[in-house]
């Protein structure tokens, strides 16, 4: 073999390991995509919808109300969630006849398609975990329930800021 193509072979394989260690770094520390798998958070993202996640975000700051995130299933992180931000730290959150409220307010909530059914204690959201519901209020494991309960900002991998499939890509409100 030629030195001159010895030369192309190793600016190939250089080339193809920086693009591989700047992939690995870029899926760890700045963002990510992730499937919707399942109708809990509809209408807002429906099954099989793709997402890029903005894992970069949460290191500067917390996630706020309102913010869809995805986090590690507390109960089992090898499974992801994906839900809206109720309440953070030191947030009040209720469930009574219908509605939901924060901090003895009710929220106004046009992404949802119907009223949650039942009623949930108002409780007080721990230091570095936050609340969290699904869209579809009456059709969602989240955080009402003891095995997912408050989510440890630990868990949470960023925010869902964009659908990327089908096509076109929109942002996620």
């Amino acid at each position: 073999m030629a030195s001159g193509t010895k030369s192309q072979v190793r600016e190939w394989v250089e080339s193809i390991v920086i693009a591989i260690i700047l992939a690995i770094v870029i899926k760890a520390f700045v963002f990510e995509t992730v499937l919707v798998d399942g109708s809990s958070m509809l209408p807002t993202l429906r099954d099989r919808d793709r997402l890029a996640v903005n894992k970069i975000g949460y290191r500067l700051g917390g996630p706020q109300c309102g913010d869809i995130v995805v986090f590690e299933y507390p109960a089992d992180p090898s499974l992801i969630f994906i839900k809206r931000v109720i309440g953070v730290e030191g947030d009040r959150v209720e469930v009574r006849d219908h509605r939901v409220y924060l901090n003895g307010t009710e929220l106004d909530e046009p992404y949802i398609n119907e009223r949650p059914l039942g009623n949930f204690p108002e409780v007080v959201v721990p230091p570095n975990t936050v609340f969290v519901l699904g869209d579809n209020r009456n059709d969602s494991r989240d955080s009402r329930f003891s095995d997912v309960g408050f989510v440890p900002l630990d868990n949470v991998r960023g925010e869902a800021v964009l659908r990327m499939w089908p096509f076109p890509p929109e942002k996620i409100q």
